[in-house]
């Protein structure tokens, strides 16, 4: 269980715009922090990761099949949610570009808490909604300049 400065500092540097403290409190409650190394692989291209993780701190590299770098997450962002909203295998690898602290959160179990907290799972859905939607416009403007 996370304790009120891991919640803030969550509360702090998430990007989920519309997730607000109350709902972090029950999400770290029943997720794991968890640590990775350099160039170690929080999700794999093609698995099901059944794990959605939220950087606290330390970066990693988005790669495709080609083993390309096609975006980066640091704190704050949230990654496997992609899978986990389509209950499908990972379309791309995530890498630690260096040492990382996440939290993660088994999907059955976050599930359980949308369950629970209809208003949580809507906040949820709509800040992924709003995550995916800034990354897509980020990658269209970076294609377009390139």
């Amino acid at each position: 269980m996370a304790d009120k400065l891991e919640v803030d500092l969550v509360v702090a540097k998430s990007q989920l715009l519309y997730v607000n403290r109350n709902d972090w409190v029950l999400i770290l409650d029943k997720a794991k922090s968890l640590n990775f190394k350099k160039d170690e692989a929080l999700i794999q291209q093609g698995k099901q990761p059944a794990t959605v993780f939220v950087i606290m701190n330390g970066k990693a590299q988005i790669r495709n099949a080609l083993g390309l770098t096609i975006a980066r997450i640091s704190p704050g962002e949230i990654c496997g949610e992609m899978a986990f909203l389509e209950n499908t295998s990972a379309s791309a690898s995530v890498i630690a570009e260096e040492p990382m602290t996440v939290y993660g959160i088994d999907w059955p179990i976050l599930q359980d808490l949308f369950e629970l907290y209809p208003h949580l799972a809507s906040r949820f859905y709509r800040s992924l909604a709003v995550s995916l939607s800034r990354r897509l416009r980020g990658q269209i403007s970076r294609t377009a300049s390139s």
